[in-house]
C-alpha cells in the first residue's frame, strides 16, 4: 500500500486544483532558455534515477498491509495464495507501464508534462472523470485514516497483552479493549494534525519509512523461526478448511483476501509524482517502467516471504495481523519492538495520508469565503525559546473534528482485515486499472473494438469484478463481526 510518497500526489492535486479544472490557467514556470540548470518546462533540473524511483516505490508500497498477507494466503491456500499475489503483481506492473506513458502528452520526449495523477486524468480524459478521480482519491484518504487508527490500537493492545502474558506466565487471558488506545492515538493525531503543511513533516515520513521495514523484517524473521520450531509447514493447498469456517464464510473470506492483497500492492496514485522526479534522457517513461519492474519484483518476493512464512507458521489459524499471533509472544520483547515500530509508522503514515485532505478542504474553504477571518486569519502564539506558532482557528476546529470522526468510526468498526479489504477494493479498480487503461487508450488513440482495445477493456472488467467481490467479502466480514462485537467493551 502506498504509505509515504502518495501524499505528494494528493498535496500537489490540492495545490493545483485550478489547473486541473480550468485549462485556461497556466501554472508552468517561465522557460529558462539555454540554462543547463533547468528542464524543458522551466523547473529546476530533475535528478532522479531508476534507483531513486525504485526506492520511492518500495518505501511507499511496503506498509501495514503486509501484516494481513498471512491471513489472506490462509484463505486461499498454498496454490491460490502465491498465485493471486503473482497475478496482482503482473497487473500492477502492466497498468503502471500504461500510466508511465501518460506522464507526457503526445511525444514521450518533448510532450507536455503532467505533474500529478489528476493532471494526467484532466489532460487525457477531462470532464467529470477528473472530479470522480478526486472524489475516489480523497475518500480513500479518509478510509486510510480509519484503517490506521484501528491498526495502531491493535498493536498497542498487543504490547500490553504480551507483557501481561509474560508476567502471568500465560495464566491470565489478559482481555483488553481497543477503545482507550484509539483515544490515545486520536489525541496524538490531533496534536500532529496542527502541523500546517505536508512539507513540514518530512522528518516524520522518514521515521515512518524506517519503522515499516523494521516491523516487516521482524515479522518475516519470526515466521521463519516459528516454522523451524514447528518442524513443518502448516496449511493446505486450498486454504482454511470447512469446519473451521462455514462454506459461505470461506467464500466471503476468499473475496476479502483479494481486497487485502490489493491494499498491500497499490501505488498507482504516486507513480506520476515519482516519474516527475526523473532526469532525462532516456525518456521518463522508459526509466519508470524499469523502476516499476525492479520494485514490483522486489516487493513481490518480500510479500511472498512474509505472507507464506506467516501461513506456514500458523496454518488455518493465521492471524489478521501477523504480529498478534499468540505464538509470537516469545520472544515477547522482540514482538513489542515490532508493534511499537508499527505504532510509530502509523502515527506518521496517518499524517502523510491526511495532510493532503486537510490542505484540499482548507483551500476550498478559503476560496469560497475569502473574507472570513475565522478561515483565513492566523494568530501568533509566542513560544519561549522558539519562533511564534501561527494558529488558524478553522484549521484547529476542522482538523480536530476530522480526527475525532475517524476515531469514533474506528471504535465502532475495529476490524483490521475487513476495513483494509474495503479500502483496497474501493481504490484498486478505479485508480490502478480503470483510469490508467482509459488514459492510455485516449492518448494512444487505440481504435474502439480493435484487438488491443478489447484486451484492455477485458482486463478492466475482470479487475472490476474482483474489486466488487473483494468489497462484498469485506462488508460481509464487517456484518459478521458486528454480530458478536460490543462497542467500547473488552473484546480481545
Amino acid at each position: 500500500m502506498a504509505d509515504i510518497s502518495m501524499a505528494t500526489n494528493a498535496t500537489a492535486a490540492a495545490k493545483n486544483q485550478e489547473s486541473q479544472y480550468d485549462h485556461s490557467v497556466d501554472v508552468t514556470p517561465p522557460l529558462q532558455d539555454g540554462s543547463k540548470s533547468f528542464d524543458d518546462d522551466g523547473r529546476l533540473k530533475r535528478t532522479g534515477t531508476v534507483w531513486t524511483a525504485t526506492a520511492h516505490i518500495i518505501t511507499a508500497v511496503i506498509g501495514s498491509g503486509v501484516l494481513s498477507l498471512a491471513w489472506a494466503i490462509a484463505q486461499l491456500g498454498w496454490i491460490g495464495g502465491p498465485a493471486v499475489l503473482f497475478v496482482f503483481a503482473l497487473v500492477i506492473y502492466y497498468t503502471s507501464c500504461l500510466l508511465a506513458d501518460c506522464y507526457r502528452s503526445g511525444d514521450q520526449v518533448t510532450g507536455k508534462r503532467n505533474y500529478t495523477y489528476m493532471d494526467a486524468v484532466s489532460t487525457n480524459l477531462g470532464g467529470s472523470k477528473v472530479k470522480l478521480c478526486g472524489l475516489i482519491q480523497y475518500i480513500n484518504l479518509f478510509g486510510v485514516g480509519i484503517g490506521y487508527t484501528i491498526a495502531a490500537s491493535i498493536s498497542m493492545m498487543a504490547v500490553e497483552r504480551s507483557n501481561c502474558f509474560h508476567a502471568s506466565h500465560n495464566d491470565n487471558p489478559c482481555h483488553t479493549s481497543s477503545t482507550p488506545y484509539m483515544i490515545i492515538f486520536g489525541v496524538l493525531q490531533i496534536i500532529f494534525s496542527q502541523i500546517p503543511d505536508i512539507d513540514q513533516i518530512t522528518w516524520l515520513s522518514k521515521v515512518a519509512a524506517v519503522m515499516s521495514f523494521t516491523y516487516s523484517g521482524i515479522g518475516m524473521g519470526l515466521g521463519i523461526a516459528k516454522v523451524a520450531e514447528n518442524g513443518k509447514f502448516k496449511g493446505s493447498l486450498t486454504g482454511i478448511s470447512i469446519g473451521a469456517v462455514s462454506q459461505a464464510q470461506k467464500i466471503w473470506r476468499r473475496s476479502q483476501a483479494f481486497g487485502n492483497i490489493a491494499f498491500a500492492y497499490s501505488y498507482s496514485m504516486l507513480l506520476i509524482e515519482i516519474q516527475d522526479t526523473l532526469k532525462a534522457p532516456p525518456s521518463e517513461a522508459k526509466i519508470m517502467k524499469k523502476a516499476s519492474l525492479i520494485s514490483v519484483s522486489t516487493t513481490t518476493i518480500f510479500y511472498m516471504l512474509c505472507g507464506c512464512m506467516g501461513y506456514a507458521a500458523f496454518g488455518d489459524m493465521a492471524p489478521g495481523n501477523l504480529l498478534t499471533g499468540f505464538g509470537f509472544y516469545n520472544p515477547y520483547w522482540l514482538v513489542d519492538i515490532a508493534n511499537v515500530a508499527i505504532v510509530i509508522h502509523l502515527v506518521g503514515g496517518y499524517q502523510v495520508y491526511c495532510q493532503p485532505l486537510f490542505a484540499f478542504i482548507e483551500k476550498c474553504a478559503a476560496t469560497k469565503w475569502p473574507k472570513s477571518d475565522f478561515i483565513n486569519k492566523n494568530f501568533e502564539v509566542p513560544i519561549p525559546g522558539c519562533r511564534p506558532y501561527n494558529i488558524n482557528l478553522f484549521r484547529v476546529v476542522w482538523r480536530t473534528m476530522f480526527v475525532v470522526l475517524t476515531t469514533i468510526i474506528s471504535m465502532l468498526l475495529p476490524f483490521f482485515n475487513d476495513v483494509i479489504g474495503i479500502i483496497g477494493a474501493f481504490a484498486f479498480w478505479p485508480l490502478t486499472v480503470y483510469f490508467p487503461v482509459e488514459m492510455y487508450i485516449s492518448q494512444k488513440k487505440i481504435p474502439k473494438w480493435g484487438t488491443k482495445w478489447l484486451c484492455l477493456q477485458t482486463l478492466s472488467v475482470i479487475c472490476l469484478v474482483i474489486s466488487i467481490a473483494a468489497a462484498a467479502g469485506s462488508v460481509a466480514g464487517v456484518v459478521a463481526d458486528l454480530k458478536v462485537y460490543h462497542p467500547f467493551k473488552s473484546n480481545y
